[in-house]
């Protein structure tokens, strides 16, 4: 008596319910890696002569301006070239006197008579070689200034200094780097193996950490050691700590899957159950749930187990 009233409770409550025919529905597969922050550009700041640090402005970690010291190399030979040229300069002029002293006593004497025209041409001639050579010797100077200012390492652009390889007193030659800068933003860059390579699209949305979400911005064409390169763009990722891994889902293709509503699942000691209509009457099933997926604001479950494509889903209608 009392299963019948039972049964006849439920059979009226299915007038009041709502009803789902369960069909296979594709749903994502998501692989699980790690993404390394990165910035966008990593820029070397190089030394443009060689010679010995004599101070080091930044350590890492440092923000630094486009075009901001960041050390100074000095080499002594060029102070003694220099020293060397303003002799040779001063030694030209003391010359250049001497013949312009001379020029001007001919240019008085040719009035008279005295010389001749030749002689004032070879005067005129010796004050002319000896400027030619100043500015010669000028010239030069001027190059070696340049290399002494050279001495100055800027950064190439603004951002964080991320590694200062030399000390201060280090020999260091052209060209070597004393600092790595890094600018242009943060990224995250993900190292996906091949297998999964085809399944990623640019544009795609990845999970990252609990909720937030970033956007696939570019895949690296090249494979190297059977794993692909690529770049996640995701607003307001730190730039505190270069190199943190971040866990990151990928969607990586998808299939088919059986799925229900969380609001139709109901557990009785421990075991989870969905009502079933058959033969227009209620029937609990015992089920294993799988996958969650978040659809409209609402939570489906994958139901691995319990139910058939074609059975009628019955859930309660609040």
């Amino acid at each position: 008596m009392k299963l019948t009233l039972i049964i006849a409770l439920l059979g009226a409550n299915i007038a009041h319910s709502e009803v789902i025919t369960l069909a296979p529905q594709p749903i994502t597969e998501w692989k699980a890696v790690y993404g390394v922050v990165e910035t966008r550009d990593r820029i070397p700041a190089r030394a443009r002569i060689g010679g010995t640090i004599v101070e080091l402005d930044v350590s890492e970690g440092d923000i630094v301006t486009e075009g901001q010291r960041i050390a100074l190399v000095k080499d002594d030979k060029l102070e003694f070239q220099l020293a060397a040229l303003d002799a040779q300069i001063s030694a030209l002029q003391a010359r250049l006197k001497t013949a312009a002293e001379d020029l001007v006593r001919g240019e008085a004497l040719i009035q008279r008579g005295t010389i001749t025209a030749q002689r004032l041409s070879q005067l005129q001639s010796q004050v002319d070689v000896l400027n030619g050579e100043i500015r010669g010797v000028e010239a030069q100077q001027l190059v070696i200034k340049q290399q002494v200012a050279e001495g100055e390492v800027l950064s190439p652009k603004a951002g964080i200094v991320l590694s200062v390889p030399p000390a201060k007193g280090s020999v260091i030659t052209p060209g070597e780097g004393i600092a790595v800068i890094g600018g242009g933003g943060v990224f995250l860059r993900l190292s996906v193996p091949e297998r999964h390579a085809t399944a990623l699209r640019e544009g795609d949305e990845i999970v990252i950490g609990e909720g937030q979400t970033g956007r696939l911005a570019k895949i690296y064409p090249q494979i190297e050691g059977g794993r692909v390169l690529a770049d996640v763009e995701v607003a307001g990722l730190g730039d505190r700590f270069i190199g943190r891994r971040v866990p990151v889902r990928l969607p990586v293709g998808t299939r088919d899957a059986l799925m229900v509503p969380q609001s139709a699942i109901t557990m009785y000691g421990g075991i989870d159950f969905v009502t079933i209509e058959v033969n227009g009457e209620p029937m609990r099933r015992a089920v294993v749930l799988g996958a969650e997926v978040t659809r409209d604001g609402e939570i489906w479950l994958e139901v691995l187990t319990g139910v058939t494509a074609g059975d009628v889903l019955v859930t309660d209608h609040e």
